[in-house]
């Protein structure tokens, strides 16, 4: 190995050799020792520098390690007995003998950690962090009250367990994850324009979705039974037969503080229908088209609102439908020779009804398929959403017709749903285990 001369000792003369900011001073002898030095990757030994070098006895060697980008300098490894301090990049290292020497290195990886609503990471946190290759890191995902944790997504691949809101990830590169979290103990959901509610096991009420309006504001909500959606605001039924309300106002959608016996409510693009215990309906809202006009409606037992229009079963299994006059008729309220109805649902320009015997009809705008439901069976419940249709089937399993730009029909895969809603571009299932799905633009539920 080709060796640097670091000092010439001489037998009379004392000779002070300066490396780097280290003075090194030995006393005169004959006698030279060996110091080689290498590095492992990711960086270099830059004073002395590297190979092997010739040293007097007693010479105090200045060591200095310098990490490049992206790696950090850990220690110094092999003859270290002499070595100043060995896990500091700048020391020094005393010659009493040969000393083979060598600075390690270690690569740093960033770990990028975010969440979705409804919950954080409380360990490491949030943000970016760097840590040494190798290092195993513990991950902490904590829900908001009244929420789950779901899974980690993104740069999974040596995360412990996907499923665990406690786990760990081992850093074998730069990373970048999410944590998800999702609604649970849901009993029911509903949806119309760009946004969702859902009704939880314990009376309160979720919204996730746009919230221009305050629509989404429902979270002093207490003791409520039913919740509907309508375009810009949010109707909720108590268990005493009141109804409150949220939203857009302009046009008095929102206007149902008076109202009592309320059994069942339905909210439409601008108006709010509710069902009384005497089997009468009443309406407030937009009633340019009519759709309000339900006050002569006897012996009702469901309700449905769509965008310019509502609709009502009757006890007997017939149907009627208000609403949708000149330029807005597609034929979305021709439901009177319908008979053994037991559901409707209703939405832009098209109405859906579920036969007693799991059988679907609809009418109205057809543009897009979306009263292609004549060859469905085994059908429990209908949604009607602004250019789509949804059917639940008795298996749990779903079926969906319409437009299906954004994937509002891509439900096939659905099982073990026991009910349906459909918004604007959305589909929502509700799972028997009390968590929610949804196609379309995304939600966080």
């Amino acid at each position: 190995m080709k060796r640097k001369l670091i000092a010439i000792t001489l037998i009379t003369v004392l000779i002070c050799v300066g490396l780097g900011n280290i003075v090194g001073c030995a006393p005169t002898s004959a006698t030279e020792y060996d110091l080689t030095i290498d590095s492992t990757a990711g960086g270099s030994v830059t004073v002395p520098g590297e190979g092997a070098f010739i040293c007097s006895p007693g010479m105090v060697v200045g060591l200095v390690a310098e990490s490049d980008e992206g790696y950090r300098f850990i220690n110094w490894t092999g003859d270290v007995g002499a070595i100043g301090n060995v896990t500091a990049a700048a020391t020094t290292i005393t010659i009493n003998d040969n000393y083979s020497i060598t600075a390690n290195f270690i690569a740093l990886y960033d770990l990028t950690i975010a969440s979705t609503a409804w919950g954080s990471v409380t360990t490491p946190g949030e943000g970016v962090f760097t840590y040494d290759e190798g290092t195993v890191v513990n991950l902490i995902a904590e829900p908001d009250a009244g929420y789950l944790f779901s899974n980690w997504t993104g740069d999974v691949g040596t995360i412990t367990n996907v499923n665990a809101a406690a786990t760990t990830i081992t850093m074998s590169s730069d990373y970048s994850i999410t944590a998800n979290f999702g609604w649970f103990n849901i009993t029911q959901v509903s949806a119309f324009g760009w946004h969702m509610v859902g009704l939880k096991s314990d009376r309160i009420v979720l919204a996730v979705g746009w919230n221009d309006y305050g629509q989404c504001d429902v979270g002093n909500w207490t003791d409520i039974t039913q919740v509907t959606a309508g375009m810009d605001h949010t109707v909720g039924l108590k268990s005493g037969g009141t109804v409150v309300a949220v939203g857009y106002n302009s046009l008095g959608q929102c206007n149902v503080g008076n109202w009592t016996g309320t059994t069942q409510v339905a909210a439409g693009a601008a108006h709010t229908v509710g069902l009384k215990t005497d089997d009468t309906v009443v309406a407030v809202g937009l009633d340019y088209q009519g759709q309000c006009n339900v006050g002569n409606w006897t012996d009702i037992t469901q309700v449905a609102a769509g965008y310019l229009h509502t609709v009502g079963v009757k006890s007997d299994g017939t149907v009627v439908a208000v609403g949708a006059e000149g330029i807005w008729d597609y034929g979305q309220c021709e439901v009177g020779n319908w008979t053994d109805i037991t559901q409707v649902a209703a939405y832009y320009f098209h109405t859906v009804g579920l036969k007693d015997d799991g059988t679907v009809v609809a009418v109205g705008n057809n543009t897009q398929g979306q009263c292609n439901v004549g060859g469905w069976t085994g059908i429990t419940q209908v949604a009607a959403g602004f250019e789509h249709t949804v059917g639940l089937k008795s298996d749990g399993t779903v079926v969906a017709v319409g437009n299906n730009d954004y994937g509002q029909c891509d439900v096939g895969a659905w099982t073990d749903i026991i009910q349906v809603a459909a918004g604007y571009l959305d589909t929502v299932g509700l799972k028997s285990d009390g968590t929610v799905v949804t196609v379309g633009p995304s939600y966080d539920v």
